[in-house]
């Protein structure tokens, strides 16, 4: 197949079309921020504690009913236990107050009559609903890990599926499906449902994104598609997740939220109109004169002239892969590749959670809950500009180390930070949340410049599933904080420090030629301060430089 960026070069790089076509993509990964943690306000746990169902106590009676308990070294309602009503109801017809007997000497007992929730923050969540709290608690982080199981679904038959019918099929199929799924969630009459229907918006939610992300690499020019892929995405999801708070402070049913989340999704599906295929994709399907008419036009919005013959049909063949020689099998075939995988999937597992875990964390800081959420989003826009400059000019192993670091570490100092100290802990969180986004952006580039060119697909897609078991484990990281407030700071940031010590063993790529075949990568690993083995810029071959004895 002949060159496609040579044959269109006559497009130019900033005209219309790119800009247009830019913006538009760009919009959609505003719905895909709102959408990915809406979890955070319709999963939260208001305060509460036993209902007590009875109209004859006095109110001093019905505020003595909850023993106190110690949580987090603080004294507290206990939320899970109430003195025996019958013995309270004893104790009340006989006259007696609460003040006139030993409390803690009354049996306790479950909340037998369900429970009663404050709505001072949250009006109704799936929470207050559906009771998911003391023995049903598990529920909850359960419930947020359906969404990433369903990324790992979405992102393993997204593209098979963009593959077969089309980058703009798939792309508004996903988006109008990810629209009905939030409806139907809405209306979920029990907590299974709200599950299985999470699950579902998931697997339709990542396939926006993947699709979206391949249909602006395959359409944009060079210029534009670098910009597009390394900051634009990237930005504007940030711009999403920053709205989610402001319209959950607004709306603060659950319901109703999924409902506007939904409706405001609508709003793009209209781009159906805007957004044309991928040329690249309907040239491999041979459809040529229907890729002509794209680019024709393109060419007219660009306002440049098209040549009369674009892509020449003798030119226009299915290449052979190379790619289809090897498996994944390969990807742990020797003991160089093997340790470059294990590395990269321990990295990215531990990105993940602690990204995830972090932001799935805001409803348990002190706090509002909304502005913790704002707080987490906007610290991700310079993370995102930054790592984009640092990238152009940085080795990639010392910057993912030193932002591992700083991720870890301040997370780390976190349990050392006394309880008066509110405003000092959000901020360390808040610079962790720095550190692991900054990590997050820099990964994917350096995962897919190690591995050579007839594995890259492979090993970023094993990678890639690597990181849907992070996300689905991050719910889970942060329910152990019910038990220990510091714990999942503790688990985070050592895994996360960890993870750092474990990228030094990888092998730098900034400035070197990407290995092409799977000899190369074996002779490109290096290790700590022992470079023995690079590739010589510009050149396929090898060369080994001895080093002085």
């Amino acid at each position: 197949m002949g060159n496609y960026d040579e044959d269109t070069a006559f497009l130019g790089q900033k005209g219309p079309f790119f800009l247009i076509l830019f913006f538009l993509l760009n919009a959609v990964y505003i719905s895909t921020g709102l959408h990915s943690l809406y979890i955070v306000f319709v999963g939260a746990s208001p305060s509460h504690h036993c209902r007590i169902a009875d109209g004859n106590l006095s109110e001093e009676w019905l505020k003595a009913s909850i023993p106190n308990e110690m949580v987090n070294g603080k004294l507290q309602p206990s939320q899970c236990w109430r003195y025996s009503l019958e013995t309270v109801r004893d104790l009340s017809a006989q006259g007696y107050s609460p003040l006139e007997v030993y409390l803690t000497d009354i049996t306790l007992e479950t909340c037998m009559d369900g429970w009663s929730y404050s709505t001072e923050i949250y009006h109704s969540t799936i929470v207050s609903e559906w009771d998911l709290v003391c023995d049903s608690e598990w529920k909850v982080p359960f419930a947020s890990s359906t969404l990433y199981m369903g990324y790992l679904l979405g992102s393993l038959v997204s593209a098979q599926f963009s593959d077969r019918f089309g980058r703009r099929k798939v792309f508004f199929m996903s988006l109008a499906a990810e629209a009905l799924m939030m409806l139907a969630q809405s209306f979920a009459e029990s907590w299974l449902v709200f599950c299985v229907l999470y699950f579902f918006v998931g697997t339709v939610q990542i396939s926006v994104y993947i699709t979206a992300f391949v249909l602006g690499t395959e359409v944009l020019s060079d210029t534009m598609r670098v910009f597009f892929t390394s900051v634009g995405a990237c930005m504007h999801y940030c711009i999403g997740y920053m709205l989610l708070p402001l319209i959950a402070y607004a709306v603060r049913d659950w319901r109703s939220l999924l409902r506007v989340l939904s409706g405001l999704t609508v709003v793009f599906i209209p781009l159906w109109w805007l957004i044309p295929e991928s040329p690249r994709w309907l040239l491999s399907q041979g459809r040529v004169l229907e890729s002509e008419a794209i680019v024709r036009e393109a060419a007219k919005k660009n306002k440049v002239s098209a040549p009369e013959v674009i892509f020449i049909q003798s030119e226009v063949t299915e290449p052979t892969s190379q790619n289809s020689k090897y498996s994944l099998l390969d990807v742990l075939r020797t003991r160089d590749i093997r340790k470059t995988t294990f590395l990269c999937l321990l990295l990215w597992i531990a990105i993940n959670i602690g990204y995830f875990g972090l932001s799935l964390n805001t409803p348990n800081l002190s706090g509002d809950p909304f502005l913790n959420c704002f707080l987490s989003a906007v610290i991700e826009a310079p993370a995102y500009i930054m790592s984009s400059f640092l990238l152009k000019s940085c080795p990639r192993r010392p910057v993912l180390s030193a932002f591992l670091v700083i991720g870890g570490g301040f997370l780390l100092l976190l349990p050392l930070i006394p309880e008066s100290l509110n405003t000092l802990a959000l901020a360390l969180e808040m610079v962790g949340k720095f550190g692991l986004t900054m990590s997050f952006t820099v990964v994917y580039i350096y995962t897919a410049e190690l591995y050579p060119t007839v594995l890259r697909n492979l090993g970023m897609g094993l990678c890639s599933s690597a990181a849907r078991i992070g996300s689905i484990t991050a719910p889970y990281i942060i329910f152990l904080g019910t038990f220990n407030k510091y714990l999942p700071y503790i688990l985070m940031g050592s895994l996360t420090i960890a993870s750092s010590i474990a990228n030094m063993f990888l092998p730098e790529t900034f400035g070197k030629v990407l290995p092409e075949t799977l000899e190369q990568m074996q002779k490109s690993k290096a290790f700590i301060g022992r470079d023995k083995r690079t590739l010589e810029e510009g050149k396929g071959t090898v060369i080994v430089k001895e080093e002085n004895v």
